[in-house]
């Protein structure tokens, strides 16, 4: 290892200690985050500016970080499908009817579409006001050769009907669909969740001796696998820092300088769509300030990971514990909302790109094209896998349906890391506000408290 690269990772080890020692004099959580998050991004552009020409000093020191990052990022991994799995047989045990579920469901899914379909008016939006044209994008031989790997990929996401995308969402296989399979096994662990609690609650509701025993054991491995959640979570500062050191090192700089005007619309429109979500908080008469205080380290994990599948466990902790989010809610939007309806990902993103696209392609602009748009979008979001390179599978996927090329997706790979962050902070927030209004639309108060969990509770996350 070359003296450069361990000098990198001697100031790695000073930040994890200097982090630790943080936890040690009982800083929250919250704030040991924002300050890894605020480390690593140091870190990540002194190796960008000292180090960018320099291959190998780069990879050997990515090569340790990344030791950190990845295996965080995998123990939040490890806990998808368990806690999937659990939490919706749980939800459905403390579900006093079952028709209630449907409820739930249908109104879980309905403003997930909806805000999708808000976030692509959005981004629709912000494309015509910035004037973005993909004819002022110009692909080098990188980009024509990943256009070339994308053109096959296609046929992979994009050959599923509607209806057989429906199909592929009742699993066939559920120990297949818990080592994630396939892109729809998020879903087929859910169904399947459902059904298997549905079944425990008529049994419960026969037999009362079954019953009470069903109850014990599904609430003792409910709080076994939260508890183990929540030790993960501990080490969320540090897997924080070794992310976005990996991110801003690895980024593109003149690729973000070449398009940058597509790098501020695509913020800004992710911006407003945070906005959105804030006056639906607001007019659900909750603090919007303390909302965003409580779910700042769930967006600031997905900001870093890129995966709205890897934060279900904090997203549905932070509605249940932090925002009192009925338990049966909080699961079914956090999980659902990791597939269907993502305002970032499915919504804001592939809408962009078409408005993009359309004029090279002689496509006028006009209601009928927008309204095509959305309802192409909307549906064509479910199913989306909530990992990093979603937004790139629901370009695909609309392109498709379009019969657009899917040249511009490609000249836009090389700065994707650096705006699919906040795309996927957006599509979390974006389930959570949903969890938020399920609980009020289905007749649950949503506490005005504005210090309903204390810091303690953040630090004992």
């Amino acid at each position: 290892m070359t003296l450069p690269a361990i000098v990198n990772l001697i100031l790695f080890t000073a930040i994890l200690s200097f982090l630790y020692q943080l936890s040690k004099n009982d800083v929250g959580l919250s704030k040991r985050v924002f300050l890894g998050l605020v480390l690593g991004t140091v870190l990540g552009f002194f190796l960008q500016i000292a180090y960018g020409a320099s291959e190998v000093v780069m990879q050997e020191t990515l090569e340790w970080t990344n030791v950190v990052a990845n295996s965080y990022v995998n123990l939040l991994r490890m806990m998808i499908m368990p806690l999937i799995l659990i939490t919706m047989i749980a939800a459905v045990l403390k579900v006093d009817e079952i028709k209630s579920l449907g409820k739930i469901g249908g109104s879980v899914i309905g403003v997930l579409m909806l805000t999708t379909m808000v976030a692509a008016l959005v981004g629709i939006v912000m494309a015509a006001l910035f004037g973005l044209s993909a004819a002022d994008l110009i692909g080098g031989a990188r980009e024509v050769a990943v256009a070339e790997v994308l053109e096959n990929r296609r046929g992979s996401v994009a050959d599923m009907s509607y209806a057989q995308l429906l199909v592929s969402f009742v699993p066939r296989n559920i120990f297949a669909d818990l080592t994630d399979a396939r892109a729809t096994s998020i879903i087929g662990v859910v169904v399947f969740g459902l059904f298997f609690g549905i079944a425990a609650l008529l049994v419960c509701e026969e037999n009362s001796e079954h019953g009470q025993r069903i109850r014990s054991f599904v609430d003792t491995t409910q709080s076994v696998i939260m508890k183990l959640v929540k030790i993960i979570m501990a080490l969320t500062p540090y897997g924080v820092a070794a992310l976005m050191i990996n991110v801003i090192a690895s980024s593109d700089g003149q690729a973000i300088i070449n398009l940058i005007s597509f790098v501020i619309a695509s913020y800004l429109a992710i911006a407003i769509m945070f906005g959105i979500h804030a006056l639906m908080i607001f007019l659900l008469g909750a603090n919007v300030k303390t909302y965003f205080k409580k779910v700042w380290p769930v967006l600031t994990f997905a900001f870093v990971t890129r995966s709205s599948a890897a934060t279900i466990p904090l997203t549905i902790r932070a509605q249940i514990e932090d925002l009192n989010v009925p338990a049966p809610i909080a699961n079914i939007s956090a999980s659902f909302g990791a597939t269907i309806g993502q305002n970032g990902c499915a919504g804001i993103y592939p809408a962009m790109l078409a408005v993009m696209v359309a004029p090279t392609l002689g496509v006028d602009i006009d209601i009928n094209f927008i309204v095509s748009l959305l309802v192409i979008i909307a549906i064509g979001s479910f199913g989306i896998a909530g990992v990093g390179g979603g937004a790139t599978n629901a370009a695909l996927v609309v392109f498709s349906v379009m019969g657009f090329p899917v040249t511009i997706v490609a000249l836009l790979i090389s700065i994707e890391p650096l705006i699919d962050m906040a795309r996927t902070a957006l599509n979390v927030n974006g389930a959570i506000t949903t969890g938020m209004v399920t609980t009020r639309f289905l007749g649950y108060q949503v506490s005005e408290d504005t210090e309903a969990v204390s810091e303690q509770s953040l630090q004992e996350g």
